[in-house]
């Protein structure tokens, strides 16, 4: 057997798997970087937009903007701007609870697009995921707090499970409006959709106030640019350079190393506490998700 052969085609698993464990420890960045959740968004959304230009050019691909159509561009720019506004919330959320309440609280998604797809896309529930929906409910509600002798101190306030799970329905519904967008490649796709999000959360921010300069330490701006270049760019060109050599479902499967990694990582580097009621519920609801895709 050609051992490099077999280390060439696990590579794009290795690959997706950094890139997952990557996006789970933005949590922890974000608690260290003092600046509004729109501001920290805005600049998300333009350092992952133009770190994408610059890594397609450097491939030495051409980027396929006669393949996008005006209303392909106008669902794009409105994915974009729901992602934006979903930055925010999933940023507030970090603020008001534990990494790892929030980070579960985002991956209820799965769970509210199984909801929606029979009503919106007329796509059948199956018993499958209709078990799935009562677990990941389930263990939301362990997760939040609401029972057990933790209390909801402990697992985090509720004001950031509702900033959470708010974050989780606007990206449902980009996932819901990316069915409608079809035949365009995944790096035209997200580099739209990140400029997206900043311009529109311009006037946004002018209208919040919270357009101006902000004065940071060295150590965190860096962590400013590791949240736009690594945390967006970086583990995004990761992701959908993976993704075109792996199956579907085995990208599905290893997207849920994500919020795995968010709790361990956060329990581990930020000392967040959880009951035994968050530990059941973290399993339900990453149990569920996993279930549903097998």
């Amino acid at each position: 057997m050609d051992h490099r052969n077999v280390s060439s085609s696990r590579r794009p698993v290795y690959v997706l798997t950094l890139s997952m464990v990557i996006f789970g420890t933005i949590g922890i960045f974000r608690r260290s970087i003092p600046l509004p959740s729109d501001v920290l968004a805005f600049g998300r959304g333009i350092l992952g937009g133009v770190f994408l230009l610059l890594a397609v050019r450097a491939r030495g691909r051409k980027l396929q903007w006669n393949k996008i159509s005006r209303k392909a561009f106008a669902l794009l720019a409105l994915t974009g701007a729901l992602i934006g506004f979903n930055w925010i919330l999933l940023f507030e959320a970090y603020n008001y609870t534990t990494v790892a309440v929030a980070t579960l609280c985002y991956y209820m998604s799965p769970v509210i697009v199984m909801v929606l797809s029979p009503m919106l896309l007329k796509e059948k529930l199956s018993v499958r995921q209709a078990v799935c929906v009562v677990l990941s409910v389930t263990g939301m509600f362990l997760v939040s707090g609401v029972v057990g002798e933790t209390g909801a101190a402990a697992s985090g306030s509720f004001r950031g499970v509702f900033l959470g799970l708010a974050a989780a329905v606007l990206y449902a519904s980009v996932v819901l409006l990316n069915k409608l967008i079809t035949g365009i490649p995944p790096f035209e796709k997200t580099i739209i959709q990140l400029f997206s999000a900043s311009v529109v959360l311009l006037p946004y921010m002018s209208i919040a106030g919270t357009l101006h300069a902000y004065a940071l330490t060295t150590a965190e701006s860096l962590l400013f640019l590791a949240v736009g270049i690594v945390h967006t760019g970086v583990a995004y060109a990761m992701y959908f350079g993976s993704m075109e050599h792996l199956p579907a479902r085995t990208c599905a499967l290893l997207s849920y190393i994500d919020p795995v990694s968010a709790v361990l990582l956060s329990a581990v580097f930020l000392r967040e506490p959880m009951g035994v009621p968050g530990i059941l519920g973290t399993i339900l609801i990453i149990g569920a998700a996993v279930y549903s895709e097998m």
